[in-house]
């Protein structure tokens, strides 16, 4: 079926608003979709915070490659930010804004590793990105997530690889890089984001038990100082390439994902 409406003037929904989905909401920005809302939890826990639009939700707004996003507390704050040029990032866990301001297309880019409750009848166009998701099914269309010959693949039957639990190979390391909480607490940082450390160096505590740096890089991730985090949560990133500048570059991954969201966007409508 045809839709009438031009393609610039598209609703588009993403749920969740880290690192991965800022990502996405950035490539269609580009593409000249303005209409963008994200839809976060009330206290995010973004890794890489400098290229996650979820810090609008504690500092008003956050700017990634030249994308302003803006916290939006009503609707009708969601369509000032889009009269500003703006991307909107509003709480609503349970997804209450999907039935307020109808979207066209629903991204689900939580990337939960399974579906948290994204249907068909969200939108005209429902995207899943990851694990957990059946094309046909549940979503229209699903993406697989998975590093390989299919990353970045549009699926429009099944389902994506299911989740490895190894993070992709920079310069050579995989789970070596990434910390993750050993006990459950309060996250308490010693370091900052952009630094170069030393395999060893203290980088944080999570109650007594002290967060090391497991290799030589820099501090690409590190979640907000004073955050109440489970045990085993991923809490930092080491970069083996120490460069401090990619600290707010979004990344590969990221970026291949949201061209494969444009794709499938632009498969359903006509333009």
């Amino acid at each position: 079926m045809t839709n009438k409406k031009p393609f610039k003037d598209l609703t588009i929904a993403i749920k969740g608003a880290g690192d991965l989905a800022s990502g996405i909401a950035c490539r269609l920005h580009a593409a000249r979709l303005r209409r963008i809302y994200m839809l976060e939890l009330a206290r995010p826990l973004a890794v890489r915070r400098r290229v996650a639009f979820c810090e609008a939700i504690y500092d008003a707004e956050k700017t990634v490659e030249g994308v302003t996003a803006v916290r939006a507390a009503q609707v009708d704050e969601v369509r000032q930010a889009w009269r500003k040029g703006h991307i909107a990032v509003k709480v609503d866990p349970i997804w209450d804004t999907l039935g307020k301001l109808p979207p066209d297309v629903v991204i689900d880019a939580i990337i939960a590793k399974k579906n948290l409750g994204t249907h068909l009848a969200d939108a005209s166009l429902v995207i899943g990105l990851g694990p957990g998701f059946i094309a046909g099914k549940d979503v229209h269309r699903a993406i697989e997530t998975q590093r390989g010959h299919n990353f970045g693949r549009v699926l429009r039957q099944g389902s994506p690889q299911n989740n490895t639990g190894i993070p992709g190979n920079i310069a050579g390391y995989t789970s070596e890089r990434v910390l993750r909480a050993h006990v459950a607490g309060i996250f308490k940082a010693q370091r900052r984001l952009g630094e170069s450390v030393k395999k060893g160096d203290t980088l944080a505590w999570v109650q007594d038990q002290k967060m090391i740096s497991p290799i030589d890089g820099v501090i690409r991730g590190l979640i907000r100082d004073g955050a109440e985090v489970a045990a085993g949560l991923k809490i930092g990133d080491v970069d083996p390439r120490d460069r401090a500048d990619y600290c707010d570059s979004i990344s590969d991954k990221a970026r291949s994902l949201g061209g494969a969201v444009l794709e499938a966007i632009l498969g359903k409508f006509n333009v």
